[in-house]
């Protein structure tokens, strides 16, 4: 059989049906016919549109998840102030008793006033809407209750970037708010007013990024929402219906007459009293506006930000990939606590910024941090952060290491000579005052520097001149001179494995020792290693002389000491990393060598960086002056300063003959160059720190007479733990680690057993898990390389 054709006037007829369809659903409620399933008696009347729209309404889940909102993660200095914000919507959820009662009024009496009273659907007001719609054959008034309202702002808000399921969740239609009635009435059913009208004040846009009410509070007028009065309640609730057009700070008087709207609703309902409301919309919007910085653009701490929100994506804790670490911090509601210290940083950045300006052929850069704990307390940089590269603006961070930054970093240049210098001492194998002639240039041959497997580097040699002085010299002058051919003597005797290695416990990121790396790039450990060929940054480097000031117990950089989630539990807290790298009495040794260059005669002393408390340091000059250094520490504090020649783009060139900070540099140097950006700022700091002196060496311990430390091997925690404080080393237990020993057992010590170390150094024991893994296969042949560079102080 045939479908009747339709007869004229039938679409139309139709039309205005499904119009109905609303009025229809609400009456059907009134008679009490509306179900939860929401069958519509009246399918069969409106027809096939009305059909579809039931059995769409039958395929939709009963229940909405009401997830957790997006939050706003704050990034706090050590001291509690805030530093920076991370967020994809600025909110900060706030529970209903954290809300002031005017606001709570206020949302009520111009958005749904009989909330208390109705279920999920506004009988009275969505008649009155629909009817009023119908009439001007449009959408001109809502009738959707909060519950509805906040339906859709969940349907939206978990939509994020899917624009069709957006568009699902705003259409202006009939269907769309059947779907949201469903939805409201399974959230009526599952939780309380309340919680529906607190998701409700948390999950609302209220204009110029601020989402939720308590992030409009700050936002608009700088105070937590429970502080809000009645004439800022009533802005902020009349900014819900259209936050953009009613905007306080674009258009002002839109929004002073949508608050007096919502004030004289509030008088309607004798909610206050009507003069109260016609001299409330009398007055001004009394705004006091807030930044809302997102990101580290705005932080007094630019690239200590940048460097704690790397650090954390990195750690795997967080989330199982980089994007779901990344999603938590700019969601998460969570609080960092760092380590970062706002006065040691203020003067960081002035000191920075005094000695190189952002426009400059060069960068500065000056970490610092804290010996025995790794802390990071400031970490400054020459070109800010930020888009325009006219100005000398980056978002780069050449201040840390590579695997946290954006640059490989620059040669290190005389400040590595502190490793040899160490090793030496440690070795026992040459005196601190023992005397190495050290000639004005030297040629030295490759078969004297023995590598890591005992074989000599290679059988060529190459030339050396000393910068500085020349002649007979001990560890005390020929650091305080920075003498080369001092040191690739000294190089002789340690070999190339040993200072390498230190370097490389003490913090120094050391990836390329023998030039095998992907993309090639100078080797790493070579004869020339001394002289600083190897590539670094200032945070690498205080790191490393931290360690020294620590009394030879490494502590790696620590830029965070606590994550907490938004309800103030603490989801992680990160300790101290330390670990004894060298004898206690080795690093008074190598402290009270470097005390030098800080004394009369030294090129720090000369250059009036010494300080009101003692010190020690070292300074560094790269190869053809590309860079320059001057790395100096107290008992509790250390800092490295650097000076590196790079165009706008970063490559690095020689800072001789460049004008920087205002001066015109001749020729580069350590102390000279870089030692005033280190003194400006270590000056200041030193007026905050607590006086201290380093230890004396014992001449007696460096000579040999210290203390070996017990194998504790198979030991239990308490057992290996009684051994060592015997033994008069004090004790750290670190993370598990696989190991053949049974598990719980301490599979290895750090140092091992049978090395030596000063009576009160740190031994730090590793629990087995007693698992391990199948060994990767190891790749054959050992490429040589050679490198060459010169330093000097």
């Amino acid at each position: 059989m045939s479908t009747p054709a339709s007869t004229p006037g039938e679409p139309t007829r139709r039309a205005s049906i499904v119009r109905h369809l609303g009025i229809m659903v609400a009456v059907s409620a009134a008679l009490g016919v509306l179900v939860a399933g929401l069958a519509l008696p009246f399918a069969a009347v409106v027809g096939a549109t009305a059909t579809d729209v039931a059995e769409s309404m039958e395929e939709l889940p009963a229940d909405l998840e009401a997830t957790p909102l997006a939050q706003k993660t704050n990034v706090l200095a050590a001291n509690g102030d805030l530093i920076a914000s991370f967020y994809d919507e600025n909110r900060v959820t706030v529970g209903l008793d954290q809300i002031a009662k005017p606001m709570v009024q206020a949302i009520l009496a111009i958005e749904d006033y009989r909330f208390y009273q109705h279920g999920a659907l506004d009988l009275k007001g969505t008649l009155r809407a629909l009817i009023s719609n119908q009439a001007a054959d449009g959408v001109v008034q809502g009738g959707s209750s909060i519950t509805q309202q906040m339906v859709k702002l969940t349907l939206v808000d978990q939509a994020k970037d899917d624009q069709e399921a957006k568009n699902a969740a705003t259409d202006d239609t009939y269907a769309r708010k059947l779907r949201e009635l469903r939805y409201a009435i399974a959230f009526e059913q599952k939780y309380s007013k309340d919680w529906i009208l607190e998701r409700y004040l948390n999950i609302a846009y209220f204009g110029d990024g601020a989402y939720g009410v308590q992030a409009a509070a700050r936002r608009y007028f700088n105070k937590n929402a429970s502080k809000l009065n009645v004439k800022e309640a009533a802005l902020l609730a009349g900014l819900v219906k259209n936050p953009v057009g009613y905007d306080p700070t674009n258009f002002p008087d839109r929004a002073r007459s949508r608050r007096n709207v919502v004030l004289q609703r509030m008088a309607q309902l004798d909610i206050i009293p009507q003069k109260r409301a016609d001299k409330l919309s009398n007055r001004k919007l009394g705004l006091d506006r807030q930044p809302a910085a997102n990101g580290c653009v705005n932080s007094p701490a630019p690239f200590f930000c940048d460097y704690v929100y790397r650090y954390l994506v990195e750690d795997k804790a967080l989330g199982k990939t980089k994007e779901e670490r990344r999603d938590l911090l700019r969601s998460g509601g969570l609080t960092i606590r760092t380590t970062i210290d706002l006065d040691f940083q203020k003067a960081a950045d002035e000191s920075v910024r005094r000695r190189v300006f952002p426009t400059d052929e060069a960068i500065g850069g000056l970490a610092m941090v804290e010996p025995r704990t790794g802390d990071v307390k400031a970490l400054a940089q020459s070109r800010p952060m930020g888009p325009n590269k006219k100005a000398g603006q980056t978002f780069l961070n050449y201040v840390v290491p590579k695997s946290l930054g954006d640059s490989n970093g620059f040669q290190g240049g005389s400040t590595f000579k502190v490793f040899v210098l160490a090793t030496a001492l440690n070795q026992g194998k040459v005196s601190m005052t023992q005397s190495i002639n050290s000639p004005k240039s030297m040629t030295l041959q490759e078969r004297d520097y023995e590598d890591c497997d005992g074989d000599p580097y290679g059988y060529g040699s190459f030339q050396m001149n000393n910068s500085t002085t020349s002649g007979a010299m001990n560890m005390y002058t020929g650091t305080r001179d920075s003498v080369n051919t001092y040191f690739l003597q000294l190089t002789q005797s340690t070999g190339l494995c040993e200072p390498y290695e230190l370097a490389q416990k003490m913090g120094i990121e050391l990836t390329n020792p023998e030039g095998k790396e992907p993309g090639g790039g100078m080797p790493e450990r070579v004869p020339t290693f001394v002289l600083g060929i190897a590539d670094t940054s200032p945070l690498e480097v205080a790191e490393a002389y931290a360690t020294f000031g620590g009394r030879g117990l490494h502590c790696a950089s620590r830029p965070v000491t606590a994550i907490e989630d938004a309800a103030g539990n603490v989801l992680k807290e990160y300790p101290k990393d330390c670990t004894q790298v060298l004898p206690g009495a080795v690093a008074d040794a190598v402290n009270d060598v470097l005390r030098g260059v800080q004394e009369p005669g030294g090129f720090g002393y000369s250059r009036g960086l010494a300080l009101p408390q003692q010190s020690a340091g070292k300074t560094g000059t790269s190869q053809d002056n590309k860079a320059v250094w001057f790395a100096g520490y107290t008992p509790n504090l250390a800092a490295a300063s650097m000076i590196a020649g790079a165009n706008i783009e970063g490559t690095p060139d020689t800072l001789n003959g460049k004008l920087v900070g205002g001066v015109y540099i001749s020729s580069a140097s350590g102390s000279g160059t870089a030692g005033p950006m280190w003194g400006d700022a270590m000056k200041f700091a030193a007026t905050k720190l607590p006086d201290a002196e380093f230890q004396r060496p014992s001449g007696t311990q460096i000579l040999g007479a210290l203390v070996s430390v017990p194998t504790v091997s198979g030991m239990s925690i308490e057992r290996a733990t009684e051994v060592l404080e015997d033994a008069g080393f004090s004790v750290s237990v670190g993370g598990t680690v696989n190991s053949n020993v049974s598990q719980g057992l301490v599979a290895w010590s750090s140092p091992g057993g049978g090395e030596s170390l000063s009576s009160g150094d740190t031994v730090t024991i590793y629990p087995s898990s007693g698992y391990v893994p199948k060994p990767p296969k190891k790749k054959k042949g050992k490429n040589r390389g050679r490198g060459g560079g010169r330093g000097r102080g």
